[in-house]
This record gives structure tokens, C-alpha cells and sequence, in this order.
């Protein structure tokens, strides 16, 4: 079910953009990007003479950083969450989520009853904006959907 269009507002709704709100962490990545980027243009092009691998090992590397360079919003809903990422739009209702647990940059869903290492995969990550205005009533809302604090 789509909420777009039919008057709808979110309890809560915010942006999250790392690339922009960590400027320092942002240039590191730019330069260690570029230093991995020289790295496999003088192994996979000037010595083996294999440009296809090249290409594709940048853009692995871009793809799987992607969440961090892209804004990402976040909109919670009676019974579901929205997140939308460039192109993508994921959406998950709550009751799918057994408990959460806040991590280093915001918050992360757990399918399981208990946090698992597994949550990366399976679970869902909510960041926080640099500002954290969210993170209160985040916190609160998902005490009432969901429960369960690890």
C-alpha cells in the first residue's frame, strides 16, 4: 500500500546524507577512493591489459558505498516504515521487526527477538541525521510499534 497521494502525513520524517554531513570522513573516502582507484588502473589495465576489469572493480567499490554518497529518507508510518533511497523504495511494516537496538550512526531493526549478527542482513538500518533531531521521538514510536529495546 502506497501512502503517496492520499493525504497521509508520516508521525516522523527525516533525511539522512553522510557524504554531506561528514565532510572530513567524505574527503577521506574521496581520497582513498582515488588511491584504490590508481591501485586498480596500474594492476587490472597497465599490467594485464584488462580495461572490463577495471570498470567493474570502480564500480563494485561505488555500488556497495552508494547509501553514503546518496540523501536517504526515512518516513514512519502507523504501521510501516518508508525509506527511499535514490531510486529504491523500501518499505517494511513493523511488525516484521522481534526488537531494535541503537548502533553507532542511528538504529538498526532486528528481525530476531534478541540482536543477531545477522541484523545486517536481515534487519533494517535507520541513520540518523548529523543533527539526531529524530532520535527521541524515533525511540519513542518505536517503543509503541515495536517493544522490544536490546
Amino acid at each position: 500500500m502506497s501512502n503517496k497521494g492520499t493525504g497521509i502525513k508520516p508521525e516522523l520524517s527525516w533525511t539522512s546524507h553522510p557524504f554531506r554531513e561528514f565532510p572530513i570522513t567524505s574527503i577521506l573516502l574521496l581520497v582513498i577512493f582515488g588511491i584504490l582507484g590508481y591501485g586498480l588502473w596500474q594492476l587490472a589495465v597497465v599490467t594485464w591489459e584488462m580495461p572490463i576489469f577495471y570498470y567493474l572493480g570502480l564500480a563494485f567499490l561505488f555500488m556497495s558505498l552508494l547509501p553514503y554518497f546518496i540523501p536517504t529518507s526515512y518516513a514512519c508510518y502507523d504501521y510501516k516504515i518508508v525509506i527511499h533511497y535514490w531510486l529504491f523504495k523500501v518499505e517494511k511494516e513493523y511488525k516484521d521487526f522481534g526488537c531494535y537496538y541503537i548502533d553507532k550512526k542511528g538504529i538498526m531493526l532486528s528481525t530476531f527477538k534478541l540482536p543477531r549478527r545477522l541484523d545486517s542482513f536481515r534487519g533494517q538500518s535507520l541513520r540518523f541525521s548529523r543533527s539526531r533531531d529524530e532520535k527521541e521521538a524515533l525511540l519513542a514510536l518505536l517503543d509503541r510499534k515495536i517493544g522490544t529495546k536490546a
